[in-house]
């Protein structure tokens, strides 16, 4: 593999817009991906549940089955290929149903082929290969990098694979502040106009699968960041 082409990756492609297919997936090729491309949400759904693929660049708004319930699906049925949405719309709810049911990362039309490239390279750089295997444990809350499982009071817990990195992230440097920058380079692995919103709204769905109906392991500070740590008596 070439220093052009560091990550590459079987890449499918989901786009009813035939010119934007057709961008996102020669500049993705010329990355060195292998791309498949789908223009409804259904034979994506179809390829998605037969092939592995390293990552899945889905359109929200599709024909049919939209890019929501595709990615739905795929989790419901065990399938956890990151997927990195497209929309047109620029709402935080639509932002935050793509978090909801799953998804990794997000691109609002119209967008940037380079950006899209970066975050796509991103992405593919979050496998855990090579992470240390020892669980980390903080109070009630165990994660295995291992095994890709999180429980805490014994209870497991199902994280997306963008959750689970910042969920270790925020373990492996428990009791210390982290900021959102810091966040977005050693989680997302870049920096970007509007990458604090996306910040929150991962520490937000992560707390209402970590601490809903418990104590409180991870907290903000104003105007600081974030800090994970056991309860104080």
């Amino acid at each position: 593999m070439s220093d052009q082409h560091p990550a590459s990756g079987h890449i499918l492609v989901v786009e009813d817009e035939p010119a934007i297919s057709d961008i996102v997936s020669t500049a993705l090729r010329y990355q060195g991906h292998t791309v498949t491309a789908a223009d409804t949400g259904t034979v994506a759904l179809d390829l998605a549940m037969t092939i592995d693929f390293d990552m899945i660049v889905l359109d929200i708004m599709l024909p049919g089955l939209d890019g929501l319930e595709v990615c739905r699906r795929l989790r419901d049925s065990g399938r956890f290929a990151p997927v990195l949405f497209l929309t047109a719309r620029d709402e935080q709810d639509d932002r935050i149903k793509g978090f909801v049911v799953g998804g990794d990362d997000y691109l609002t039309k119209p967008f940037s082929v380079d950006e899209l490239v970066l975050r796509v390279a991103a992405i593919l750089r979050r496998a855990p290969d090579g992470q240390p295997t020892e669980a980390l444990v903080v109070d009630d809350l165990v994660l295995d990098p291992a095994g890709m499982e999180v429980r805490r009071g014994g209870t497991a817990i199902e994280l997306s694979r963008t959750e689970f990195r910042l969920l270790h992230y925020l373990m492996t440097n428990a009791g210390i502040v982290v900021s959102k920058t810091q966040i977005l380079l050693n989680v997302w692995e870049y920096d970007y106009a509007g990458g604090a919103n996306v910040v929150e709204l991962y520490i937000g769905y992560l707390r209402r699968k970590v601490d809903d109906g418990r104590e409180p392991l991870i907290h903000t500070k104003r105007g600081a960041g974030y800090v994970l740590r056991r309860p104080q008596a």
